[in-house]
């Protein structure tokens, strides 16, 4: 071998040195960045006829673990979904109350039944006529907070879904404008690693708004699909997905009820983008608030119906109305009937009322039973009213013998495609703590599930950091360990310069 070779040898160690040693400086520097993945560079031995002639220096890689990062990214989604929906349901579950604490539904209903039954003892009494009407007014009041809550949540969900399409966008754009700088290099013949990691960065955002699948094809492109196979363009249009915002209202749906889809291309794939706060804001707004809101309504009506049925209209719509049911779907009569129930206007007018009744019943067999109210000069001990409240309005009976009619628990909302989660129970009182319990549970599940999740979600990136993140003791062996190379491969070339100076003495 000439001296020559060996210089140029010893110049190319050199260069591979280098370049190392930038690779881990750029390690270092990004040993904080989420989710970056270690980049690890790559050599081979060069010779000529069996001679060795040094390293050749190849492009940097990725250090990673392809199945361990896509579980990375399908958990994110999954923790990010159940913190959306967590957030949504922590604020209902403020507004339901502790069932028997005084502020939850059957509390309120049972201070009305309380102050009921104290007038019983007295019906003569002004006063306790108006603690009736206060008592009711403070359950009314209470529903409306509480449907006010849901379609509050649900705004928020239809807030977020309109931002949270247009990261989606940007993500998928990023990712196309990255995979053609991959692609060019990759055909050069040159490092794509810098670019991958930026890749995967706009992948792991994706992974934070939507459960997606990657593909990595041949060329360095990326194919992004959706949980259910939907394929979203990354070379497309500027902001392949478009939706637009609505101002929802209780009886607000979607489809076709005052919300728009989500639409790629002119299609409708609201359905097809699950997982991640998107998702959980399409379900939220779609089906678990509507839900909460359909069971409110339900209440609202049997109370505002049993007690008419009785006698007594103590609970109206706004226009002072009990709404009627018997539609289709079940509720198209009363949809929103929560957010607006009020005190009848003529009961708060004329507090009596409570005592003397408001609507004369004629009596069924699968009914209540006659009644005509207390005429105006009539007993001031008339108490008949008083009587079919307590016993009948919120009992389980409409009369002896003969049972309320149902609650509806399925067939709900403006669509008719709604369930409550629970078997419809008797009384309003049941009914209330059915509600209450099932809205509230639904809460705790979703904190004990997060709760797990995320410890799974520690353990898999605990896993990915282990395999793919910046080690920084290995960096700094790694560098400890390049710092001698490159000592030895300057010793080489200063030991082949100095042989060359000793030749050239001897030739002078």
């Amino acid at each position: 071998m000439s001296l020559d070779a060996a210089l140029s040898i010893a110049a190319g160690g050199i260069a591979n040195v280098s370049a190392q040693l930038a690779l881990v400086s750029h390690n270092v520097a990004n040993a904080g960045t989420p989710g970056y993945a270690t980049e690890v560079g790559t050599q081979t031995a060069v010779d000529a006829g069996g001679i060795g002639m040094g390293v050749a220096t190849g492009p940097a890689v990725l250090l990673t673990d392809t199945a361990l990062q896509n579980a990375v990214r399908a958990q994110t989604a999954t923790v990010a979904g159940l913190t959306t929906r967590q957030g949504a349901l922590q604020a209902i579950d403020s507004v339901l109350g502790t069932p028997g604490q005084g502020q939850d539904l059957g509390s309120l209903l049972g201070a009305l039944g309380n102050q009921f039954s104290t007038l019983l003892n007295d019906p003569t009494s002004p006063t306790q006529q108006s603690a009736v009407v206060a008592a009711a007014g403070t359950l009314a009041n209470g529903i409306n907070t509480l449907s006010g809550t849901y379609t509050a949540q649900r705004q928020n969900a239809q807030n977020a879904i309109v931002s949270e399409v247009g990261t989606v966008n940007a993500a998928l754009t990023a990712i196309g404008s990255l995979s053609n700088q991959i692609m060019a290099a990759k055909a050069a013949g040159t490092s794509t690693a810098d670019f991958q990691n930026q890749r995967n960065a706009q992948v792991a955002t994706l992974a934070q708004n939507l459960s997606v699948n990657t593909l990595v094809q041949p060329n360095g492109d990326m194919i992004v699909t959706t949980a259910s196979g939907t394929e979203l363009p990354t070379h497309g249009p500027a902001d392949p997905l478009s939706t637009t915002g609505a101002n929802v209202q209780p009886g607000s749906y979607y489809p076709g009820g005052g919300i728009q889809p989500i639409l790629l291309g002119g299609t409708d794939v609201t359905a097809a983008l699950t997982g991640g706060q998107l998702g959980a804001n399409i379900t939220l707004r779609d089906t678990t608030l509507p839900t909460d809101q359909a069971q409110l309504d339900e209440f609202s009506q049997n109370l505002a119906t049993r007690f008419s049925a009785q006698g007594l209209a103590l609970f109206t719509d706004g226009a002072g109305a009990v709404p009627a049911g018997g539609g289709v779907p079940v509720q198209s009569g009363y949809v929103g009937f929560a957010a607006v129930i009020q005190v009848n206007p003529a009961v708060t007018a004329t507090p009596s009322l409570v005592r003397d009744g408001t609507t004369a019943i004629a009596g069924s067999p699968t009914g209540a039973s006659a009644f005509t109210p207390n005429p105006a000069g009539g007993p001031a001990g008339f108490s008949t009213m008083i009587t079919r409240i307590v016993d009948f309005a919120l009992g389980a009976d409409a009369q002896t013998g003969v049972a309320q009619p149902a609650s509806h628990t399925t067939g709900l909302g403006a669509t008719g495609t709604l369930s409550a989660p629970y078997v419809a129970p008797a009384t309003l009182g049941d009914i209330a703590n059915a509600l209450v319990g099932a809205q509230s549970a639904d809460s705790a599940a979703t904190t004990s599930t997060l709760a797990t999740e995320q410890g799974v979600q520690t353990t898999l990136q605990g896993q990915l950091t282990t395999q793919s993140g910046v080690n920084m003791d290995t960096q700094m062996s790694q560098m400890i360990a390049l710092q001698n190379a490159y000592g030895a491969n300057a010793k080489v070339m200063s030991a082949v310069q100095s042989m060359y100076t000793q030749l050239l003495s001897a030739i002078q």
